[in-house]
């Protein structure tokens, strides 16, 4: 008689939401809770590798960003950026998986890599920009541990939180189209207002075979998604990179056409981690920038850090059935508390705040549900540390396609909108629509916090209208005018 069968099934587990599922499964299943999500063991792996091949770009992107030089000068070393990269994402993933028990990834947010190397940085060392990431982190924790950023959560209305769902599908999916190179940019011309702002690949023609890849993998992927193969996602990706492969040694082409990665391996597949970032935050020297300006970086890393991750945690939860019909999910705030470390832990690693990625949607979207994938997710970048060569392998034009297919099924959540009430479909329309437009997830959780609350307003209903609601307005409106706040402040 095996271990399992000696169990005494009559004791029962708590599923984390105030149900009781029978025991006797193994201890795996028992603490992730697997059978009680209606997932599996192997589903899960399935889908903690095809959320790391979705976003092992940010192995190469993140150190790029961050390649700028700061007020003094001096620049990070790109191979220990790449170390603290991936063990950044590794730790704060592998913590989401054990303790928030979400199928939700974490890595260098590329929001707030920008706002460091671009508004940071040139204030001050990258000791210090790593210390405000250390700061912000501690911020969003306190608020984490009180409860208000469950409290915003949940006073978010269902439509909005269906919104913000549609809005990140149509942000990732806008996000993979520019990664393939199949839409890109066209500025204007010498003030010339009338330009296109993006266009169909160069000159509106597709160009090049790396956007080829990319069609056959979307179409690899929809057609076994319409044939309801399991693992269509990673069978896509796996195709899709074998397909580039072997296009890139037929038709000769240069690494140069690929961009980040390149369907090629050169030399070894091991390489040797350095951990020369880690621990290298200061928080002295600030002595010459000034406490208006200090605190308006730490306001705009605490929103760019805030509102992206409970945006994208929103829509994750729903896409994998982990929210109630009012669209709460049980054990939210271990989720929350882990990623508000992930800012702290990052900027201590040296890798900038970590934050959860939408990239998730493709795990969620392969079949996994628990933090179990997320566990594997931090595996596949722990192993990064030693094999960073081979994570170079998946093209971004292959992972571009899973993210465009992902954005295809979180815009199933429009049947539940009543679009024939204005009071509804106006923010609705607003969230949806302005992530991708402004490409930030922010942006559009700020459109339709602030005209749901309007709405309320003129329709004589202030008082549906619940405090943090207004707060939420007020903060939001401010982020708007950032801009002019800072020139009252006299912030350079």
């Amino acid at each position: 008689m095996t271990q399992q069968s000696m169990e005494p099934r009559t004791v029962a587990d708590d599923a984390g939401d105030g149900t009781r599922v029978p025991a006797g499964r193994s201890w795996l299943d028992r603490y992730f809770h697997i059978t009680k999500r209606g997932s599996t063991v192997g589903r899960e792996v399935r889908g903690g590798v095809t959320t790391f091949m979705a976003m092992a770009y940010i192995i190469l992107l993140n150190p790029v960003i961050l390649s700028v030089p700061d007020a003094t000068g001096a620049k990070l070393d790109g191979d220990q950026l790449t170390t603290a990269t991936a063990f950044a994402a590794a730790a704060t993933t592998i913590v989401m998986g054990i303790v928030g028990n979400v199928p939700l990834a974490l890595a260098a947010g590329l929001s707030v890599s920008a706002v460091l190397a671009f508004q940071v940085a040139p204030e001050m060392t990258w000791g210090n920009a790593m210390a405000m990431c250390v700061i912000y982190g501690v911020i969003i924790i306190l608020l984490v541990v009180t409860g208000l950023r469950e409290l915003i959560m949940n006073a978010i209305p269902l439509a909005l939180k269906h919104a913000i769902t549609m809005g990140i599908g149509m942000f990732v999916a806008l996000i993979g189209f520019v990664q393939a190179g199949f839409v890109t940019s066209m500025p204007s011309k010498h003030g010339d207002m009338g330009s296109k702002p993006i266009q169909l690949g160069v000159d509106d023609q597709l160009i090049g075979w790396p956007v080829v890849c990319f069609a056959v993998t979307l179409l690899l992927i929809f057609a076994l998604q319409v044939r309801k193969v399991p693992g269509a996602l990673l069978i896509g990706i796996v195709g899709g990179t074998v397909f580039a492969a072997v296009v890139h040694q037929v038709a000769g082409l240069g690494k140069d056409a690929w961009g980040l990665n390149a369907p090629v391996l050169d030399g070894s597949i091991v390489s040797s981690p350095d951990f020369g970032l880690l621990g290298s935050v200061s928080f002295s020297g600030f002595g010459d920038i000034s406490t208006i300006t200090v605190g308006v970086i730490v306001f705009t890393l605490v929103l760019a850090g805030f509102f992206d991750a409970m945006g994208t945690i929103i829509g994750i939860g729903q896409q994998a059935n982990l929210a109630d019909k009012n669209g709460k999910m049980p054990g939210l705030n271990k989720a929350l508390a882990v990623d508000g470390a992930g800012g702290a832990i990052g900027g201590f690693a040296g890798a900038s705040g970590q934050t959860v990625f939408v990239e998730s949607t493709a795990g969620v979207g392969d079949g996994a549900r628990t933090g179990f994938a997320s566990v594997v997710t931090g595996l596949a970048f722990a192993l990064c540390l030693f094999f960073t060569p081979l994570a170079q392998v998946i093209p971004t034009q292959v992972a571009a396609a899973a993210l465009v297919v992902i954005g295809s099924m979180m815009l199933t959540n429009a049947k539940h909108i009543d679009w024939n009430d204005p009071a509804t479909s106006i923010p609705v329309f607003l969230t949806t629509v302005l992530m991708p437009f402004t490409y930030s997830i922010t942006a559009g959780i700020a459109a339709g916090v602030i005209a749901h609350v309007l709405i309320k307003v003129v329709t004589g209903r202030i008082r549906d209208i619940g405090w943090l609601m207004w707060l939420l307005a007020v903060i939001f409106v401010a982020f708007f005018s950032l801009h002019a706040i800072e020139g009252w402040l006299g912030v350079k």
